[in-house]
């Protein structure tokens, strides 16, 4: 008898399910793919929303992972709007919020993550945004159009990644902008105090003030609008306007309530636990993406991953593993960023506490360099190059040799990256 034809059930319709969708195809597969998407816009990219469409330099059909028709034209089975209310493992079934009920053979997890919201008085107030979805970006991309002419005043409450990105834009638009942020420099945890420092410098230059080591306790409003946040300084800030950046949560409870194992321990960002093919507590269920944490086998440790690349490498290496084959995730985590006339990719993984010390070279004052995060061993943790082009292949290669090297080669120019 032949076997009976499988199905491929993928919760989460952005980058990471869209591209897991697109692999099983691309690798042969030729059962059912049925791509469950929570949201009603088709598969799409997120960095534009925090960096080109934004800024008004991308058009919003060059967010999406594919054409509306490739998903019909590969016999990929794409529901919008909808929300899965459980996972049955034992049926092997996802329960569907309109009582609908799909089989699967194989389950991947791509949920994502959800943002941080401030719980503070004056949270519902109107004008106060999160940068999340592709209609959040709508609309603050609106909103900062609006300050731009009327030379309004955005507050970012938050200086990571998110925040800074929007302040870049925002200032593009002509918008006076102030970040509030309760660690002594930006990017604290991503980058630690010694990059922290150069990127406030780049914002400062542009014109965007900061507010170091306080928190945002509260919001005042006028019919429904915010105008000012207060902080527990006791400063009290105008705003015509706000983004809260203050990070993301992994949408873990649909793994939670099916009890697959998460990730709880320090350092590995919560999520649903993965091994190093992206396979789940149970056997048929893979992570990808936001939402996984994932063993990593270079570092030889947990953690979660939330950028671009992850999402755009993880949906296909768990597809892959899907369809029974040796896969080892070993993917060098990467992300990068644009603000003013700045752009820089990060390679690696280097956590607060980490690293032994921060290496650069090149010229930090013509913001052209690249800056070594060296454990006490001499190891090379993580790499970021700022406005030098065609150097992730060596600086990768680099942190993947775990060969020691001395600080003062790393610095010297002179020096090529392929020799260390």
């Amino acid at each position: 008898m032949a076997d009976a034809p499988q199905t491929m059930v993928i919760v989460g319709g952005g980058l990471a399910g869209a591209k897991a969708a697109e692999t099983l195809r691309a690798e042969g597969f030729t059962g059912r793919v049925i791509l469950l998407a929570e949201e009603r816009e088709h598969p799409y990219e997120r960095p534009p929303l925090s960096k080109g469409y934004l800024a008004g330099n991308s058009a919003r059909e060059k967010v999406f992972v594919h054409d509306p028709t490739w998903y019909a034209a590969n016999d990929v089975e794409l529901h919008l709007g909808v929300t899965v209310d459980r996972i049955d493992r034992q049926a092997r079934e996802v329960h569907l919020a309109d009582d609908g009920v799909l089989g699967w053979s194989r389950l991947l997890l791509a949920t994502g993550a959800s943002p941080r919201t401030l719980d503070v008085p004056g949270a519902e107030l109107g004008g106060i945004h999160y940068l999340r979805r592709l209609p959040d970006a709508d609309r603050l991309r609106a909103t900062l159009r609006t300050l731009g002419r009327e030379n309004g005043t955005l507050l970012v409450v938050g200086a990571g990644w998110i925040g800074l990105e929007v302040a870049a834009a925002a200032r593009a638009y002509g918008a006076e902008v102030t970040v509030v942020e309760p660690m002594a420099t930006p990017l604290a945890v991503a980058l630690g105090p010694e990059l922290g420092r150069f990127f406030a410098q780049l914002h400062q230059d542009h014109g965007v003030r900061f507010h170091f080591g306080a928190s945002v306790t509260s919001f005042e409003g006028q019919d429904g609008m915010v105008l000012a946040a207060h902080t527990d300084d006791g400063e009290e800030f105008p705003a015509h306007a706000v983004v809260v950046g203050i990070g993301a949560a992994p949408n873990t409870g649909l793994a939670a309530a099916a009890g697959l194992e998460l990730a709880t321990g320090p350092g590995e960002g919560g999520g649903v636990a993965v091994d190093g093919s992206l396979r789940t507590s149970d056997p048929l269920i893979h992570a990808a993406g936001d939402v996984a944490s994932a063993e990593h086998p270079l570092f030889g440790r947990r953690f979660r991953v939330e950028h671009w690349a992850n999402a755009l490498n993880g949906g296909p290496a768990a597809a892959r593993a899907m369809l029974g084959q040796e896969v080892v995730y070993d993917r060098v985590p990467y992300f990068f960023s644009d603000q003013y006339e700045l752009g820089m990719e990060y390679s690696g993984y280097a956590a607060p506490g980490d690293y032994a010390r921060v290496v650069l070279r090149g010229d930090a004052g013509r913001r052209e360099f690249i800056a070594f995060w060296q454990a006490d061993d001499g190891r090379v943790l993580a790499a970021m190059n700022v406005n030098i082009w065609d150097v992730t292949a060596p600086l990768q290669a680099l942190i993947r040799s775990r060969r020691p090297v001395d600080p003062d080669r790393l610095a010297d120019p002179g020096v090529p990256l392929t020799e260390l």
